[in-house]
């Protein structure tokens, strides 16, 4: 299969890492509006499949000639690219997947388009990064077990091995995109109620093995569609994982209206957004540089199997790739993502139209194929949260 890789950031160099090493791919061709970009990157993973290009993604035209020498696009743009991709992708009757983008509706804009997408006999899957993307599948998986589903809880964090203050935390992707999820209010679903409550809420103690305690609260975002596909849900929760203490520090920041895109106030006779401002300060003292991060995952699916109450555990601790010099973040997004894409091109996959990742990935085969590239993702049966709220 030949698979086209919009994108030369971190995620897009990972993917196309992935998919060079993938014995299913013939040729990977990885795009980017700056081509000494692209090409320093290919110069990087030195394999004969890789060919950098020059493209647009603005450019409807350059777009669609990329997008029409593959079988299967990865969007690993911006994500206000997500709509004119999928679009070009249909016109292009190219199969296209993206890292998701629920800012702005972007991720419902191109659900919008699933019969276009049927019609111009494409798949097109958003929303394939950890969260959403990774939770979604394992969602997904475990609905599959059960005949009941009731509850979804979902707990995901990408952190430092060694925090440091005063956060103690690194970011591992946009810091402009943790303030919007930690200022947006989360979406949840509580005694079969759809209801919005404020971000850095409810704030629990939470243990991984080797890790703990932790805390973990709940941010924007992370149910993604899942209260779309399980309209009938009687909980669904989704909470960021963070060390002790974190939750309270940038609620501070929230509360000043530090955080807020829309607030301005007059400084010297000039406008000025302090969320700006903040971003400046916070970003060189969280850059990860080069030290070691993990993600840490746990997605917990309750229900009924045969009239019996039944929960699906499934947990991942993912570390850097230090011989590589890959950030956990980065291994456990961009490996998710070139499987999938995979899964398109070999047709594991062979469902048409628009579908999240929770209605289409096939879990038992995604967990597989993420052992091969050393993110294990473990599967307990009927086993209890070990979390505790705060008092």
């Amino acid at each position: 299969m030949k698979v086209g890789v919009l994108g030369s950031g971190l995620m897009g160099k990972e993917a196309a890492r992935d998919l060079v090493w993938s014995e299913g791919v013939s040729t990977v061709g990885l795009a980017d509006i700056d081509y000494e970009r692209a090409k320093n990157v290919c110069d990087q993973l030195q394999s004969d499949k890789l060919i950098p290009y020059t493209v647009n993604a603005s450019d409807e035209q350059a777009l669609s000639d990329f997008m029409g020498r593959f079988d299967v696009i990865i969007n690993a743009l911006f994500y206000s690219f997500n709509e004119i991709v999928a679009k070009t992708a249909i016109k292009t009757g190219v199969h296209s997947i993206d890292l998701g983008g629920h800012i702005g509706h972007m991720t419902d804009k191109v659900l919008q388009l699933k019969e276009e997408a049927k019609a111009a006999n494409v798949t097109i899957i958003p929303d394939l990064g950890v969260a959403p993307g990774m939770i979604n599948i394992l969602s997904g998986y475990g609905e599959s077990k059960l005949d009941q589903l009731d509850s979804i809880k979902l707990y995901v964090g990408g952190i430092p091995l060694k925090p440091e203050p005063p956060l103690e935390y690194n970011h591992v992707f946009s810091m402009e995109g943790v303030f919007d999820h930690y200022t947006d209010s989360s979406l949840i679903v509580r005694n079969g109620v759809k209801q919005e409550i404020p971000s850095l809420s409810e704030v629990e103690r939470i243990y991984f093995e080797k890790f703990g305690p932790l805390e973990a609260f709940h941010t924007s975002g992370g149910t993604s569609t899942l209260s779309l596909s399980y309209p009938d849900l009687h909980t669904l929760e989704y909470k960021t994982i963070r060390y002790p203490g974190h939750a309270e520090k940038f609620k501070l920041l929230v509360d000043l209206n530090l955080t807020n895109k829309d607030y301005e106030i007059k400084l010297n006779g000039q406008k000025v957004n302090p969320r700006e401002v903040l971003l400046k300060v916070l970003d060189p003292i969280v850059d990860l540089k080069d030290k070691d991060d993990a993600v840490l995952l746990r997605v917990i699916v309750s229900g009924k199997k045969e009239h019996t109450p039944t929960t699906y555990e499934f947990e991942m601790i993912t570390h850097k790739d230090r011989t590589n010099n890959v950030t956990a973040m980065a291994r456990a997004t961009a490996n998710t993502i070139s499987v999938v894409a995979q899964m398109i091109g070999n047709g594991t996959i062979n469902k048409r139209g628009v579908y999240p990742p929770e209605q289409i990935v096939p879990g038992a085969s995604y967990i597989q194929e993420m052992k091969q590239r050393g993110v294990m993702i473990q599967t307990v049966q009927n086993r209890k949260l070990n979390s505790q709220p705060e008092s």
